[in-house]
């Protein structure tokens, strides 16, 4: 593992290819930019901290069936969706299946570079975490039993809804335990809080 940045931009359209790529360049960060999904699949490498851009309409595979495939192969980079108009309940989607963030189209190249120099820092720091097992059992161990109950529910992929009635409590509760979950674990989604669990469990005792 080293501590190169790198973006990874993966859009069919070459303007917003060659404007993205241009934006990250111009702060420094490095750059890998590819029109399909496929293409980026085979170049992707885990040793760097990186954060990849993506696409949500694409020819051949789209940004969002490339999101499970990531998934389904235990890939877990970060994305932020860009997208048009019509794709937001797609991104929404996206979101709930694990993303980080996503812009509609237009967007302000300033907000899009903030939104990926805050989760390359946060992924730096969560890759320095997950180094300190002990320290990530002392976020678990910090969390209260209704709020480790909720954890379990989230990492098992339920919805809110179906936490609530599981718990025998209202959504509201959830999403408030939910997010005290989050703050204590410092994850931004589901997918960071079951890589920093299964981290602490790797480390346990047998």
């Amino acid at each position: 593992m080293t501590d190169e940045r790198l973006v990874y931009i993966v859009d069919d359209d070459e303007a917003v290819r060659d404007s993205t790529s241009m934006l990250m360049q111009s702060v420094g960060l490095a750059v890998e930019t590819y029109p399909r999904a496929d293409a980026f699949l085979s170049a992707y490498r885990d040793d760097v901290i990186a954060c990849l851009v993506l696409d949500v309409r694409m020819p051949g595979m789209s940004g969002t069936e490339l999101q499970s495939v990531l998934k389904e192969r235990g890939i877990d980079v970060p994305i932020i969706f860009i997208t048009g108009h019509g794709d937001v309940p797609m991104a929404v989607n996206a979101l709930q299946a694990g993303a980080v963030d996503f812009l509609q189209k237009p967007f302000r190249q300033q907000e899009l570079l903030d939104r990926v120099n805050a989760v390359l820092d946060e992924e730096a720091a969560l890759r320095t975490s997950l180094a300190d097992r002990a320290s990530i059992q002392q976020e678990l161990d910090s969390l209260t039993p209704r709020e480790q109950d909720v954890m379990r529910y989230l990492m098992d992929g339920e919805a809110n809804k179906v936490i609530a009635i599981e718990l025998g409590i209202s959504e509201r509760t959830v999403e408030i335990h939910r997010a005290r979950v989050f703050e204590k674990l410092g994850v931004r989604n589901v997918a960071r809080l079951v890589r920093k669990v299964m981290a602490a469990r790797q480390g346990a005792p047998e």
